[in-house]
């Protein structure tokens, strides 16, 4: 590991500052960037801690009875926070999903939405797409774990509980850098995942995620998070769905482990679902038709059933309720 210095500003001004110095990289929880740094896939000449930044951990409800969390909240305490679990279980289910305690602790909610991939070729050195080569090993390689839906050049399946959740919320990511800040909504944030060779979020170099937002609108209503994983615990999902039938009627389906960012169900599924009365045959027909575009590569043809049973039993949990 080579050396770097470590900074901890206490105002977002000075981190914006430091994270314009050459080599700078922002640092939250560190558990992901840290094992990126031993695996020599990141090579900081500095560590910015954003962790002591003004709000930075806040949970902060808004008037339209929706909430602001900063972006250094940890994933243990937003998974526990009593007042999120009553408005927003479904952030709190997807907080808890994530990896182990140890993890939950450490990690916060910005870090575990801009994390690299978890694909075996990117994390072992090899020159693919991500880190410096021109092609997609994985996509003739080893992909039990990859994505079936929007994947190229990169077949990598984002691994982020939490996103998934915040897309069906349709939550608002909020940015700072030297040019200012701006408000994204999550649905753009990982725009270009698959294509992009160095990130999967669209945050530049030398800006941070300050916060997350999520509108008063989702509030409440039916709200579930289901995660599938080869083990039992401290896994990334095979296959997750977010399931929101909001307080006006409307639905949210979002799947996670099948395409290198959070995948909507198309807008037509989730209408048929909202207008209620569906048989179970409705249901398998519907569960089939969102996976009709899937592409599964050589190892990952499982995720296909996989994640129609997964989204059929959420929609059959919401026409429940």
């Amino acid at each position: 590991m080579s050396p770097f210095e470590y900074r901890r500003p206490t105002s977002l001004t000075d981190a914006i500052r430091l994270l314009q110095g050459p080599g700078a990289h922002a640092l939250g929880g560190g558990t992901d960037l840290l094992p990126l740094v031993r695996e020599s896939l990141v090579t900081p000449a500095t560590l910015v801690d954003l962790r002591r930044l003004p709000s930075s951990t806040a949970v902060e409800w808004l008037a339209d009875g929706g909430v602001r969390i900063g972006a250094s909240a940890r994933l243990a305490h937003l998974a526990r926070h009593p007042e999120l679990v009553d408005a927003f279980p479904l952030l709190t289910e997807s907080c808890a999903a994530v990896g182990s305690a140890a993890l939950r602790v450490m990690g916060t909610l910005g870090g575990n939405l801009a994390q690299r991939p978890r694909c075996w070729y990117f994390r072992h050195g090899f020159a693919c797409f991500k880190s410096g080569g021109t092609t997609c090993l994985a996509a003739a390689g080893e992909n039990q774990y990859h994505a079936i839906l929007g994947g190229g050049p990169c077949v990598a399946a984002h691994p982020s509980d939490p996103a998934v959740a915040l897309t069906a919320l349709e939550a608002v990511v909020h940015l700072a850098g030297a040019g200012g800040a701006r408000d994204v909504a999550i649905a753009d944030f990982f725009e270009g995942a698959a294509r992009a060779p160095e990130r999967e979020t669209i945050v530049a170099p030398g800006e941070i995620v300050t916060a997350v937002s999520i509108p008063g609108i989702a509030r409440g209503g039916a709200q579930r998070y289901e995660k599938v994983m080869q083990r039992g615990a401290w896994d990334f999902a095979l296959v997750s769905l977010a399931a929101v039938r909001r307080r006006d009627g409307e639905v949210r389906l979002v799947l996670g482990g099948v395409a290198p960012a959070p995948w909507r169900v198309t807008d037509s599924i989730e209408e048929d679902v909202a207008s209620g009365g569906l048989s179970e045959d409705d249901i398998e027909t519907l569960g089939a038709r969102a996976l009709y575009d899937a592409e599964p590569l050589s190892h990952n043809a499982y995720k296909v059933e996989l994640a129609s049973a997964v989204l059929r039993r959420g929609i059959a949990w919401l026409m429940s309720r």
